[in-house]
C-alpha cells in the first residue's frame, strides 16, 4: 500500500505557499510542471531509492521508473527572487523540483540534507560551462576512406640507397 499526501497538488488548495517537500518524510507523492504532458502536469512519487514518474502524452498514459542514482545530483537554480532545488537528470525533462524559496539560508540547508539523503553531489549551476561541441569528422578523420577499406594497405618499404657507386647516367 502506497502512502500518499491529503492534497491533490504541490499546494494545498487555496495556499500561495510554494513547493516545499520534506526530505525527512518520504516516501512523497506530489504534481509539477511537466511542459510535454496533457495537461501540462506530470504526478511523481518520490521515495529514498527511486522515483517514480507518471504523464499522459496525447492521451496515452506512462510511467517511468528512475532509481536514485541514475541522477545527476542536486542543484540550485534561479536568480534572487526565486530559486529552485532540483533534482537533476540528464535529460532535463525528468528532473524534479523538490523546493522552492527565496531565504538563502534554507535553501542551503535544504540542499545539504536532500544531498546526503540521496547520497548525491550538489551541483552549481552558475559554475557550470557547457561542454564543447563535439564534431564526428574529428572522430574519424585518421580512418582509411571507405573504397578504400576493401583493399589491403600496401607495405611500405623504403628504396634502397647506394652509396659509394659510381652513377651510370644514359645519354642520347
Amino acid at each position: 500500500m502506497r502512502r500518499q499526501t491529503a492534497t491533490c497538488g504541490a499546494n494545498p488548495a487555496g495556499s500561495s505557499r510554494s513547493l516545499r517537500l520534506d526530505p525527512l518524510s518520504l516516501p512523497v507523492r506530489f504534481d509539477a510542471h511537466d511542459a510535454r504532458a496533457d495537461g501540462y502536469t506530470r504526478q511523481i512519487e518520490l521515495h529514498r531509492e527511486r522515483v517514480v514518474l507518471r504523464r499522459a502524452v496525447r492521451g496515452m498514459q506512462m510511467a517511468i521508473n528512475l532509481r536514485v542514482s541514475d541522477f545527476i545530483g542536486i542543484a540550485l537554480r534561479g536568480n534572487d527572487e526565486a530559486r529552485t532545488l532540483v533534482l537533476v537528470h540528464r535529460d532535463p525533462s525528468l528532473s524534479i523540483p523538490l523546493l522552492v524559496g527565496a531565504d538563502s539560508e534554507e535553501l542551503a540547508e535544504a540542499w545539504a540534507i536532500w544531498s546526503e539523503l540521496f547520497a548525491l553531489p550538489q551541483l552549481d549551476e552558475a559554475a557550470r560551462k557547457p561542454a564543447a561541441r563535439r564534431r564526428r569528422a574529428n572522430a574519424i578523420r585518421a580512418r582509411r576512406p571507405k573504397f578504400l577499406m576493401r583493399r589491403r594497405a600496401g607495405i611500405k618499404r623504403e628504396l634502397p640507397v647506394h652509396r659509394e657507386e659510381r652513377e651510370i647516367i644514359a645519354r642520347n
